[in-house]
């Protein structure tokens, strides 16, 4: 492990499964952190949901694990949990997503760990946090997309409430816990304590639709101008591909007219008079429908569908080159493929290969957060139990007659079936 990163000598257990920790933990890893990820000799789910190559482990699991180690432990034997003790008095940050009550049920609450080291931090994603009327339910993404306010704001006006394809309930709780991991490590340094840190996946969904909380308190004092309907109940309303912002925006079919063949432009007031000479010389610049932003707000439908006529003769990126030559803020709408293949992406290292044993040669996404003394490289996730015996060695500091008795006793391996 490399001693120049931002977050080397770090430790990190963890614990977490699926998306939301592991989105967490993986960028720790990518900044430098020594992530050990404890499995279940079951694994996690995730190695064996939505296989596509059979016998490996999915993408869905090693797009969420790189730059970690997997150790198997079995926690419900005695021998395991003594390996398991160990390595949280080793280590600074505990992860974990379990269901409520589970660590509990296993001897291991928040009281116990700080008591095993009282200096981890023991970071938590739940559904709707460990306390509240919620506090048992059960979340996934689209749950928690559905109860933090993202789907009611989402799709058209006159359509059925949609899902944003972008994971802000798993990834964008994942992102929220490492802010919070990093600050309770930061605070350990003055006080020389742990503490409990917990993100509840609604908690954020609701932190990051927050410019949909601005439009629920404005809707008090009276319509809301920027929006392309005028139709208001007591609610914030779903507005299609309105820009939400202080500038109007929206998305404007290219040619040839495929799904993705749209850009998205942001019309600001300073430049409307270049946008509309290029689109409808002098005539339009004059038009009074258009003069300033608040005609140009109750006239907006007229306005994109003038834009859209202009559009409908070049493809999204001949328009973009041309508004760019304006000022005017634009951006094609990039498909999975566009980005794969994207010259810009790639010089940010933005979309990786990778080599795994199992499975040959893949694509993880890269480093979004980039420091310029803290280079990330990226490692393949770990096979099941790939550094048990290293994790044991290096870490815990067990000489190899420890690691027999422990294995002989079960402390790595499934519970024999009950018959």
């Amino acid at each position: 492990m490399s001693s120049n990163k931002a977050l080397s000598g770090i430790r990190i257990l963890d614990m977490t499964h699926v998306q939301a920790g592991p989105t967490s933990s993986q960028l720790m890893g990518f900044l430098g952190a020594d992530v050990i990820k404890l499995e279940s000799p079951m694994g996690d789910a995730t190695r064996k949901q939505l296989q596509d190559v059979p016998g490996a482990d999915s993408l869905y699991f090693t797009m969420l694990n790189c730059n970690k180690r997997s150790i198997t432990v079995n926690l419900k034997n005695d021998k395991g949990k003594e390996v398991f003790t160990d390595l949280v008095k080793t280590c600074d940050v505990m992860m974990e997503n379990f269901g409520p009550g589970v660590l509990d049920r296993l001897g291991f609450g928040w009281e116990k760990v700080h008591e095993i080291n009282p200096r981890i931090v023991m970071a938590s994603i739940k559904g709707f946090g460990s306390e509240g009327p919620y506090a048992a339910f059960k979340a996934y993404e689209n749950v928690a997309q559905a109860m933090g306010g993202s789907m009611s704001t989402s799709g058209f006006f006159d359509g059925p409430p949609v899902v944003t394809g972008a994971q802000i309930g798993d990834s964008g709780t994942g992102v929220h816990l490492m802010a919070g991991i990093l600050a309770a490590l930061l605070q350990r340094e003055r006080t020389g304590k742990g503490q409990y840190v917990e993100c509840a996946m609604m908690d954020c969904v609701m932190n990051l639709v927050r410019v949909k909380w601005r439009d629920h308190q404005r809707i008090e004092r009276g319509p809301l101008p920027e929006y392309s309907i005028q139709e208001f109940e007591d609610f914030t309303p779903r507005a299609g591909n309105d820009s939400g912002g202080g500038q109007l925006g929206n998305a404007i079919k290219c040619k040839p007219g495929g799904n993705n063949d749209y850009l998205y432009i942001v019309v600001q007031e300073h430049v409307w008079n270049a946008l509309a000479n290029r689109v409808g010389g002098e005539a339009l610049v004059k038009d009074e429908r258009f003069e300033n932003i608040n005609a140009r707000r109750k006239n907006q439908a007229a306005m994109w569908k003038l834009l859209e006529d202009f559009a409908s003769s070049y493809t999204k990126r001949e328009l973009m080159a041309i508004l760019n030559e304006i000022d005017v803020p634009c951006g094609p709408i990039m498909s999975t493929k566009d980005l794969a293949n994207d010259e810009h992406v790639k010089l940010r290292e933005m979309y990786v290969e990778l080599d795994h044993p199992e499975r040959g040669k893949w694509h993880n996404l890269g480093c979004p957060i980039k420091l310029s003394d803290s280079p990330v490289e990226i490692t393949r996730s770990p096979l099941l139990g790939e550094h048990t015996e290293e994790i044991l060695s290096e870490v815990l500091g067990y000489g190899a007659d420890r690691v027999g008795e422990l294995k002989q006793a079960g402390a790595f391996s499934k519970p024999p079936s009950k018959r």
